[in-house]
């Protein structure tokens, strides 16, 4: 149990071996690694897929109704000039 703490000398934690714990700590020895060393790109895979994933449904509907427009209006345009470009639509053009 740590006591108030003093300004000149900081507080008591206990003796060694009973640091503020009531069960004893001797013995125990604790090793830890900085988690920049341990993996850092664990689960970077998945996580990118998925999120690649959830971006492009929220924006499919943005992106993808211009593309078909535009698809769309260049196939109407080359069907058109194919035909303005044929036999039969060389007649019908000279008639408009």
């Amino acid at each position: 149990m740590v006591a108030n703490a003093d300004p000149k000398n900081g507080s008591f934690a206990g003796a060694w071996g009973k640091l503020g714990c009531p069960t004893p700590t001797r013995g125990i020895a604790a090793y830890t690694i900085s988690p920049n060393r341990q993996n850092p790109f664990a689960g970077a895979g998945h996580a990118a897929t998925f999120n690649v994933f959830r971006r492009f449904r929220h924006q499919v509907l943005y992106v993808a109704p211009p593309f078909i427009v535009a698809y769309a209006a260049m196939s109407w345009a080359v069907e058109k000039n194919e035909f303005l470009n044929s036999k039969a639509g060389r007649i019908i053009g000279d008639a408009e």
